[in-house]
């Protein structure tokens, strides 16, 4: 039987502990984006309130001046995690906010995403 913890201390405590094991799987229609941890083999599904999605600063810096957040940004990162998960990671992110943010490595995009609720899943 899988046990579930609501609580995004879980994920924050993989995330810390081996960060280049977390790794995002899929974005589910239901708004939510699922991690997996090779290492101790949890699944962490975020619940998404809202995504903003901009260029990175190299970005910025190499072409123009500082772009505001585009507003369909979960449009951005369901493309980004239908055509290449793999290159995207888990930059930061903060429990007391509710705030997770990823990077894409192919289309050098951040996302920023508020968070409903976090969902461990251990087996």
């Amino acid at each position: 039987m899988t046990q579930v913890i609501r609580s995004g201390a879980f994920l924050q405590q993989c995330w810390s502990v081996h960060p280049l094991c977390v790794t995002v799987k899929r974005m589910t229609e239901e708004r939510t984006v699922v991690l997996l941890c090779s290492s101790c083999k949890s699944s962490h599904h975020l619940s998404i309130a809202a995504v903003t999605s901009m260029a990175s600063s190299a970005q910025q810096a190499a072409g123009e001046a500082a772009l505001p957040p585009e507003p369909l940004g979960e449009d951005h990162l369901k493309a980004c995690v239908a055509s290449h998960a793999a290159s995207l990671t888990l930059r930061e992110m903060d429990v007391f906010q509710d705030l997770v943010r990823l990077r894409c490595a192919d289309c050098r995009r951040l996302y920023d995403m508020t968070i409903l609720a976090f969902e461990t899943r251990q087996k």
